[in-house]
């Protein structure tokens, strides 16, 4: 039996950033302490919705040290480790690997559109390297290539790959999946509005963006549908689904920054490329966080 990092909803943390662009540090620990007060089941550090892909080599290392250090083993912490890079991936997991962390994130190669074959042997050869957990995440409209079920089913007989992140957005994908792969790959959701639906069919829970601002009530609705009440987890779904297309009206993470910005947290602005949201966005955003009592 593989073992399960966890269960319920873990946050897709955002990198705080200050005004001169450094890592803010001790706004980074006031956002973790705010997830774990509020029942967050376990931290992804680093990920792409903690700007992965404008962090340097070292402050990747950096923010996945502090993440554990700080945590101090509340809650699991997976470190988002993943390049189009294979060797650059197999660095940051063994850093990760050596720091502490509990799992590694690993997002699929995005740009260079490698094949299945070559998909194999990336992740292969990146879980040989390490001996922690690996949660492969699938996100084809980020990156431009998917996970093949059948993929995944392969992946999922290397022992230390145990999960994914699947943000397919495809419900009949993620039937497949949990068909094909059963206990051997752990199952979570990738994408807010899909939570419950992905639940019904076996999923153990969700990286969430909505967990940043809202990390009790994504909690509460991942253990409404473990629990097997359907109706209260469902209901939970329904009534935060236009914040949840709030937060993603702008490619994320732009707008849960700002999301994060307006309650009170000081997370700053994303790196170019990415940028501040437009006033008419903004509004759309901030109208329905007031309707959550978020600001």
């Amino acid at each position: 039996m593989k073992p399960v990092i966890f269960t319920g909803a873990a946050v897709a943390l955002v990198t705080p950033f200050q005004a001169d662009g450094t890592v803010d540090y001790d706004s980074l620990g006031k956002l973790i302490d705010f997830q774990i007060n509020n029942g967050t089941d376990a931290l992804v550090i680093a990920g792409t919705t903690g700007e992965s892909s404008t962090l340097s080599e070292q402050e990747h290392i950096d923010v996945i040290k502090f993440a554990v250090d700080y945590v101090n083993h509340r809650v699991p912490v997976i470190a988002g480790t993943g390049s189009n890079d294979t060797s650059t991936a197999v660095m940051l997991s063994q850093e990760a690997e050596k720091l502490g962390a509990d799992a590694l994130l690993l997002v699929t190669p995005y740009y260079n559109k490698t094949t299945q074959r070559g998909l194999y042997v990336h992740y292969k050869t990146i879980a040989e390297s390490v001996k922690i957990p690996i949660i492969l995440y699938n996100v084809p409209s980020r990156t431009g290539l998917g996970i093949d079920v059948e993929t995944a089913a392969k992946l999922a007989e290397i022992d230390n790959i145990v999960a994914m992140k699947d943000a397919v957005g495809n419900i009949t994908y993620t039937a497949n999946l949990i068909e094909r792969c059963g206990e051997n790959l752990t199952v979570y959701s990738g994408n807010d509005d899909q939570i419950v639906p992905m639940m019904s069919l076996g999923a153990k829970g969700v990286i969430s963006v909505l967990s940043n601002v809202m990390p009790k009530e994504t909690h509460d609705m991942t253990a409404a549908a473990l629990s097997g009440d359907f109706k209260t987890a469902a209901a939970l779904q329904l009534r935060y689904l236009k914040l949840i297309h709030a937060l993603f009206i702008e490619t994320n993470p732009i707008p849960v920054k700002e999301a994060v910005n307006q309650m009170g947290f000081s997370a700053g602005a994303c790196r170019l490329p990415l940028y501040e949201m437009a006033d008419e966005t903004k509004a759309v955003l901030v109208a329905e966080m007031k309707k959550q009592g978020l600001c």
